[in-house]
């Protein structure tokens, strides 16, 4: 089955040009040409990717965003935008996004990118090794759900924190680099990108670490990367 992607641009010549080439590449499409108009298409139809412009009419596209991650959709989004700063971008990831691109764009490189979005969508959603569930020490991720409990204690987490929780419990008791997490779990290359990791990192040591300040578990290997350390 094609996988769907929902093109939401208020610039009608683009949006129907991204359109046009991406059922040249073998996906389908919708596209919708303001903020309001996608949100409800997304909340509607099963789509298997987003193509978002953030400076739109009635709704902007952070807010499209937005709204969906806060009813529970975890539909991956690419923003598309005029703003190119590091803080916008940060702030695009922050709230959901899975990739953002900087108009103009080359159109080659946002079909790599769609695809590398898809690639690990798929890779996400087989189960890790045998389980869907990983435990170690007094903590559990359920990948399914992202759910997760520690100590007790019940846990949202988002998608991004399953997906890097994903790769550390896969490579348990190994290095993974900086460079291999932002590629797997973000489709990044480029360094200054780098510190979205430590941020996570941060998050997940304070869900999962009985002392923060002292890991016992998710351990960082200075120039490398981080190692997730437990006992088979």
């Amino acid at each position: 089955m094609k996988k769907h992607i929902l093109i939401v641009e208020d610039e009608e010549h683009l949006a129907e040009a991204l359109s046009h080439n991406l059922q040249f590449e073998g996906y389908a499409t919708t596209t919708a040409f303001d903020g309001e108009q996608g949100l409800k298409l997304a909340q509607s139809i099963h789509f298997d990717l987003i193509v978002l412009d953030i400076m739109m009419p009635k709704l902007d596209g952070l807010e499209v965003c937005r709204r969906l991650r806060a009813s529970g959709s975890r539909v991956p989004v690419l923003f598309l935008t005029a703003k190119a700063s590091d803080a916008d971008r940060v702030l695009g990831l922050k709230i959901g996004a899975d990739d953002y691109m900087a108009k103009p764009f080359l159109l080659e490189e946002l079909i790599l990118r769609i695809q590398g979005i898809l690639r690990r969508q798929d890779w996400y959603r087989s189960a890790p090794e045998e389980q869907e569930i990983f435990r170690f020490g007094e903590n559990e991720v359920n990948f399914l759900t992202y759910e997760a409990k520690s100590g007790g204690k019940n846990i949202s987490l988002t998608e991004k924190e399953c997906m890097l929780m994903k790769l550390l419990a896969e490579r348990r008791n190994q290095v993974v680099s900086r460079e291999e997490i932002l590629e797997r779990v973000w489709g990044y290359k480029f360094s200054t990108s780098s510190r979205t990791i430590d941020n996570f990192i941060v998050r997940l040591r304070k869900y999962f670490e009985p002392d923060p300040r002292a890991p016992r578990y998710i351990h960082s290997v200075r120039g490398v990367g981080y190692r997730l350390s437990v006992e088979e």
